[in-house]
């Protein structure tokens, strides 16, 4: 029996199906059945589909109660593949990779529609063009012509399965949800922003913390309004450029105690507020819409509800359901330990084949046991702090360990050459703005522009592009942040394995955390799963190592009680 099968959604209802041989070629007809879930339950040897797009099918798959083993995303592998040949940011349909292995107009990629608040959603359109299982396969054959014109082919295919294996993770967690109290929610709320004023206006300590600022200025201010704030400064003498928290907080006026309130305030009300408790809660879960590899460092992001910016006063409404825990699991020190293991520096892994604390075991090779000044010299090699106290630190960060810094030494250099960078395992980052990584989950929700600065460090959609040494800088954390991607989905993938035979779920997932839902008899049984999978993934990312990627790790009812 065949142990691959491709499917394709037909014109007009049902699935085509047919079985692949080891060459990836049709192993016999392609056969017509009238229902998606029917077909593949009646196939349960196969152990991996090849499908045109996971979010178009899992879904529909888990609502009739049906996961897969594994799978092959087509559009998923030629996204990964266009940015791999220098194509990044080229309409990746299936449709469009038929039109340019056929020669004939390409065409755009359908907008990606918005998140609807609180429902079961998925990204599969009704008016998507569906292609025959013919047309499908012959799409795949490409693709799999393309991996094996690479450079590194097998690690290429690593990251396709990788990739896909991503996207069904998210499918899950999209159905799964992230369980939520609403009723703890409110009390948050009512504690932090007091009672809400008819007619939608600000709650009661947003309210009174305006009229606190307003009478430290002697005059009205609008604390919500960026560039009020920065002309009553000017008025009462104070120069500012912008309403940052730490410019802010370098200031001796009466106004920045109740501001910085405020801001803190105001975020939590527009981005975790009664409106959003409203929108996206339903029956006790949370359900943003996890989009794997929504980035192009491979990190995720999600469509709509802020999944990925949870303010931690807000995480006491994470709660499990009752006999259940939250298994909240957390990589310690993973950009450094992923730096040791694709550089291969000698010294940088031997410190990373430790479970203790890295910064402090670099700070004693190199810092004099500054641990602070350690973690600000990794970091500022990772992030491109390459001036003042960073330089220094750098320097002496080089000393010890010369091929870690040589790598994202050459790797910046290749960004502001404007050639082509890649991660382990082959995701590439373009040279120019195509590259752009400007989602939402990017960073906290902003009131005000200049804030972009307080933001992870991600490419800022148009500067990148004429700024060679911005480009330099990205490309430089690039190889770093999206190796340690490459990584995570080989943990994610591992964990779901892991899983499937259990009543875990994993319901959460955010770059270097992982949140899994579990009956309390199974917790210690995900613990040491979260554990293996990580040292699985290692080898399978980077082989042989003796890199090791520890896990914080905490059991409890409550994500709040996680930190």
């Amino acid at each position: 029996m065949a142990e691959r099968c491709a499917l394709a959604v037909a014109e007009g209802g049902g699935v085509e199906v047919a079985a692949l041989g080891a060459d990836g070629l049709p192993a016999g007809p392609v056969r017509r059945e009238p229902d998606l879930a029917a077909a593949v339950r009646s196939r349960p040897e196969v152990t991996r589909w090849v499908w045109r797009s996971t979010a178009e099918i899992a879904p529909r798959l888990l609502a009739t109660g049906v996961r897969v083993e594994r799978c092959y995303d087509m559009e998923a592998a030629e996204t990964l593949l266009l940015g791999h040949e220098g194509r990044y940011g080229e309409p990746h349909s299936a449709a469009a990779a038929l039109a340019r292995l056929r020669g004939g107009p390409v065409p755009p990629d359908p907008p990606q529609r918005s998140a609807e608040p609180g429902a079961q959603s998925s990204l599969f359109e009704p008016e998507t063009v569906h292609l025959p299982l013919s047309d499908l396969l012959a799409v795949y054959a490409e693709q799999q012509r393309r991996h094996d014109r690479s450079a590194q082919p097998e690690r290429l295919r690593l990251l396709t399965a990788a990739e896909s294996a991503g996207m069904l993770v998210a499918a899950e967690m999209n159905r799964a949800g992230l369980p939520w109290r609403a009723d703890v929610h409110r009390e948050v709320l009512h504690d932090l922003l007091g009672e809400r004023y008819a007619g939608g206006g600000e709650p009661r300590r947003l309210a009174e913390l305006a009229e606190e600022v307003s009478a430290a200025f002697g005059r009205r201010v609008r604390p919500d309004l960026p560039a009020d704030v920065v002309k009553a400064f000017g008025q009462a003498g104070v120069k500012v450029r912008s309403t940052r928290r730490w410019e802010l907080e370098s200031l001796d006026h009466p106004a920045v105690k109740p501001l910085i309130e405020y801001k803190k305030l105001y975020r939590i009300w527009v981005a975790h507020g009664w409106s959003w408790l409203q929108d996206w809660v339903r029956d006790g879960r949370f359900r943003p819409e996890f989009l794997a590899g929504g980035t192009v460092t491979g990190r995720w992001v999600t469509n709509g509800g802020g999944g990925l910016q949870i303010p931690k006063v807000i995480r006491r409404a994470v709660v499990a359901d009752p006999g259940w825990r939250l298994v909240v699991a957390d990589a310690d020190q993973m950009e450094p330990r992923v730096l040791a293991a694709i550089s291969r520096d000698p010294g940088l892994m031997e410190v990373a084949g430790r479970e203790s604390d890295l910064y402090q075991s670099v700070s004693d090779r190199a810092f004099s046991g500054d641990r602070a000044k350690a973690k600000l010299a990794v970091l500022g090699a990772v992030y491109g702090q390459t001036s003042g106290d960073g330089l220094k630190n750098l320097a002496a960060l080089r000393r010890r360990f010369p091929r870690a810094v040589a790598y994202v030494d050459d790797a910046a250099r290749a960004g502001e050459e404007g050639r082509l960078v890649r991660t382990w395992l082959g995701r590439t980052c373009p040279p120019a703005a195509g590259a752009a990584d400007g989602t939402e989950e990017a960073g906290l929700p902003q009131d005000d522009p200049a804030d972009a600065g307080d933001r992870p460090q991600e490419w800022v959609p148009g500067y990148a592009s004429t700024n060679a040494r911005a480009r330099g800088r990205f490309a430089r954390n690039f190889v770093v942040q999206g190796s340690a991607a490459d990584w995570a989905l080989l943990l994610l993938a591992a964990l779901r394995r892991t899983c499937a035979d259990m009543a875990a779920e994993l319901v959460f997932f955010q770059h270097d955390e992982v949140i899994v839902h579990c009956p309390e008899e199974e917790a210690e049984t995900v613990v040491a799963a979260i554990r293996d999978a990580a040292e699985l993934a290692g080898r399978l990312t980077f082989g042989t190592t003796p890199v090791r990627f520890p896990f914080t790790t905490a059991v409890v009812e409550c994500y709040a009680d996680a930190k």
